[in-house]
C-alpha cells in the first residue's frame, strides 16, 4: 500500500464529540481514491460505483495529520477496485479502512461504461516505472 497524501484535521472537520466527523473522512476517501484511480487509468471520466465495508478503528483529533494509503485490489474490463487505509501519521494507528471502492470508466457523452484497457499487471509495471523515475529510493543530494 502506498501512502500518497496527507490532511490536517481542522476544527471544521470535527463532530460534536471533538473528533473527526465520519462523513468528512468518507468524503476524503472517495476523493483520494478517485484521484488515485484517475492517475491509474489516465482518465478523469470515472464514477464511483460502490463503496464496500468501512470500519472505523480509532478517532482522529483536531491537529492530527492523517494519511491515506491506497492500493489497487482488482481490475475489471471497465472497473477498478481500490482499498484505502486512513491512519494517523504520527502514531500509525488505523483510523478507518475502506476495503472495496469500485470505480467505473465511462464515455463522456453517453455516460455508459467503457473498457479502459488496463490490467493489474500493466498497472504494477507503470507504478514501478513511475517510482523508478521519481528516484524515491535514492537519497536526495544538495548540489
Amino acid at each position: 500500500m502506498r501512502f500518497l497524501t496527507r490532511r490536517l484535521v481542522l476544527p471544521s472537520d470535527l463532530n460534536y464529540g471533538d473528533s473527526l466527523f465520519g462523513g468528512r473522512v468518507l468524503q476524503w476517501i472517495d476523493e483520494e481514491a478517485a484521484i488515485y484511480t484517475i492517475c491509474q487509468l489516465e482518465t478523469n471520466y470515472i464514477v464511483t460505483k460502490h463503496i464496500g465495508e468501512i470500519s472505523f478503528e480509532s478517532p482522529a483529533l483536531k491537529g492530527d495529520v492523517i494519511e491515506f494509503g491506497l492500493e489497487t485490489k482488482k481490475v475489471g474490463k471497465t472497473s477498478i477496485t481500490i482499498s484505502c487505509l486512513v491512519r494517523n501519521k504520527a502514531t500509525k494507528k488505523t483510523i478507518c479502512f475502506a476495503d472495496e471502492i469500485v470505480f467505473v470508466q465511462i464515455d463522456p457523452q453517453t455516460r455508459k461504461p467503457v473498457a479502459h484497457g488496463k490490467t493489474l499487471e500493466i498497472l504494477a509495471k507503470e507504478t514501478a516505472k513511475e517510482i523508478e523515475q521519481l528516484q524515491l529510493d535514492k537519497p536526495h543530494r544538495n548540489k
